[in-house]
């Protein structure tokens, strides 16, 4: 007689609970290394988001007006006046309605319009009055030495002082960067405010996202105002946060203003 051969029911057995446990080891051996992968890649994107936010801030308040940087009482917004334009002046307005005064033409024979700084230390440049740090608006145009700087629809203005280098900046309107909720917005075209960072736009495009994975509450700015014997410093920092795993990058940064009166 033949006999048959076979596995046995607790063979079967055996073999069904090892490669059980084998897939279950190796499922998760995939299920860890692709998370790991994923938490890796989400922490090198917070890290280059974190790279850019900053990059952007600083780049612009490097180009501010030192003596018009300032933050509101929470620390969550930093506002300032963008430089367009630098030259030096030849005289400053005189007489009984002062509406013009002679300039060093720009680089290159270009023209610029804003508001017309002179020193602008020890003075509040966010009150445009006459006599003042700040004038109206004002255009520069271009052609040969002098050129007239006039101001706007014919308005007048005294500057309260002297630059010791005779040097004059033409400044755009303010600009704010601060933080609502997870976002980070910038906004312009909102006009000169006694308050920092007051009437702001509520919508684009005078509203701008520039990020929104910032942790509640975490952006602080610091500014050290300028001196005569140093520039303006701005410190901020903030932490960017992952929706899905909680987890979160801290980013702090520090800017010099080395612009001068």
């Amino acid at each position: 007689m033949h006999r048959y051969r076979g596995f046995t029911l607790v063979e079967l057995v055996i073999v069904i609970v090892l490669l059980a446990i084998v897939a279950t080891i190796s499922v998760r051996f995939v299920s860890l290394s692709t998370q790991g992968a994923l938490d890796v890649s989400s922490r090198q994107q917070r890290s280059l988001a974190g790279v850019v936010i900053s990059e952007q801030i600083s780049r612009e308040v490097r180009e501010a007006l030192p003596t018009s940087i300032r933050t509101n009482a929470s620390g969550n917004c930093l506002e300032w006046m963008p430089i367009l334009a630098a030259s030096n002046y030849l005289d400053l307005p005189r007489g009984a309605n002062p509406d013009s005064f002679q300039a060093v033409p720009l680089p290159g024979g270009a023209s610029a319009s804003g508001r017309v700084v002179v020193y602008g230390y020890g003075s509040d440049v966010y009150s445009p009055g006459s006599p003042g740090p700040i004038s109206p608006p004002a255009t520069m145009p271009s052609g040969a030495s002098p050129v007239t700087v006039t101001f706007d629809s014919g308005a007048t203005h005294r500057f309260s002082a002297q630059s010791p280098e005779r040097r004059f900046y033409i400044v755009g309107e303010p600009v704010s960067v601060c933080q609502v909720g997870v976002y980070l917005y910038r906004y312009r075209n909102y006009g000169i405010n006694a308050s920092p960072a007051s009437g702001l736009p509520s919508s684009y495009p005078d509203r701008e996202v520039m990020a929104a994975t910032l942790a509640n509450n975490s952006l602080n700015f610091q500014v050290t105002p300028p001196s005569l014997q140093r520039g303006a410093v701005v410190s901020f920092g903030f932490v960017l946060a992952d929706p899905d795993s909680g987890e979160t990058t801290d980013i702090s940064q520090e800017v010099q203003i080395r612009n001068v009166p």
